[in-house]
C-alpha cells in the first residue's frame, strides 16, 4: 500500500494541482498532496472513495501512500504548489497516489474522445455503476473519467473475449469531492454524479439497468470503511484538531452507511434533473 516517489515526470491539470511520479515499485501515480489547494481533506476522500469503488468493482485506478522524502523535493524543484505568483512548496511525506493505467510514454490517456468513440467503449456500463456510487457518496464534482485503448482481456472479467483484441476503456477518477468535498456531508441535488454527455445513459429503461452496483450498496459491510480508515496516515487529519477530525469523519460515514438503504431512490431522482437523462425509462 506504501511506495516512494523517484521520478517526477509532469504535472496535471485541475484544481489540486496533482503531479505524475514515477514510485519505486515501477508504477506511474497522480499524486495530490496534503498541503493540496483544494484542503487535505481531499485526499481523505481519495482513499475512501478508491476502498469503496474497489469492493462495488467499478473501473477506476488502484491507489498507494506515496511518500516524498525530504532529499527528493530538493532534488525537484519543478515539485511544488503555485497559488498566484506564489510557489508553495510540498510537504514531505506521505500522499495519495492514483495509478496510472501505464507507462506515460506508451499508453496514450484521454480525457474526452468523439461520441462516436464514446459509444464504441467496451465498457460502457461503467457509467451506470459511477452514478450509483456518485449519488450514495454525494460526489459534488462532475463524473470525471479518463479513456484508453488496451487488449480488453486485461482490463475486462467478461467470458469469451477473443486474445489481443483492442478497444476503448473507460476509467473512473478524481474523487477528491465526494462527500460534498471538503464540507464532509451528504448534500441531495438531482444532477449529483451526472455525466455531461448523458449518451452514456440512453439504454435505461428502469432502476434493475443499475443492477449489480445497487444490491452491492444494499450489502455494503463495515470491513470496508474499517479497511479503508486504518490506512489514513495520522496526519492527514492535521495538526490542530485531529481528534475532531476523526469524529467528523466517523460521523459522515456513519451517515454515509445509513444513507445506502435509499440507493434506488436517490438513482430514481435523477429523472428529475432537467432533460431527462434517461429518455427510456417510463
Amino acid at each position: 500500500m506504501r511506495v516512494t516517489a523517484t521520478r517526477f515526470i509532469r504535472k496535471m491539470r485541475g484544481g489540486a494541482q496533482a503531479h505524475l511520479m514515477e514510485a519505486n515499485d515501477g508504477n506511474f501515480y497522480i499524486v495530490k498532496f496534503q498541503n493540496n489547494p483544494q484542503h487535505r481533506r481531499i485526499l481523505i476522500n481519495e482513499l475512501i472513495a478508491a476502498e469503496i469503488l474497489a469492493h462495488l468493482q467499478i473501473a477506476a485506478p488502484e491507489y498507494r501512500l506515496v511518500r516524498l522524502s525530504p532529499d527528493f523535493i530538493a532534488a525537484n524543484p519543478e515539485v511544488h504548489l503555485q497559488l498566484g505568483s506564489r510557489q508553495i512548496p510540498v510537504e514531505p511525506g506521505w500522499h495519495f497516489g492514483s495509478r496510472h493505467p501505464g507507462h506515460p510514454d506508451r499508453l496514450a490517456v484521454f480525457d474526452f474522445i468523439p461520441d462516436q468513440l464514446l459509444d464504441k467503449v467496451a465498457n460502457q456500463e461503467q457509467f451506470l455503476a459511477a452514478l450509483v456510487f456518485d449519488r450514495w457518496v454525494s460526489n459534488a464534482d462532475g463524473r470525471q473519467s479518463v479513456f484508453f485503448r488496451a487488449e480488453l482481456k486485461d482490463w475486462m472479467s467478461v467470458p469469451g473475449i477473443p486474445p489481443r483484441k483492442l478497444g476503448f476503456l473507460a476509467m473512473m477518477v478524481d474523487h477528491g469531492f465526494a462527500f460534498n468535498g471538503p464540507h464532509w456531508d451528504l448534500p441531495e441535488s438531482a444532477i449529483t454524479g451526472l455525466y455531461p454527455r448523458r449518451l452514456v445513459y440512453r439504454n435505461v429503461a428502469s432502476i434493475q439497468d443499475f443492477d449489480p452496483w445497487l444490491s452491492r450498496i444494499l450489502n455494503f459491510p463495515d470491513s470496508v470503511i474499517d479497511r479503508a480508515l486504518s490506512h489514513i496516515p495520522p496526519e492527514w487529519y492535521g495538526d490542530e484538531s485531529p481528534e475532531k477530525e476523526e469524529a467528523a469523519l466517523h460521523h459522515l460515514l456513519n451517515a454515509l452507511m445509513r444513507r445506502k438503504n435509499r440507493i434506488a431512490d436517490l438513482v430514481d431522482d435523477c429523472r428529475n434533473a432537467p432533460g431527462n437523462p434517461f429518455p427510456r425509462w417510463t
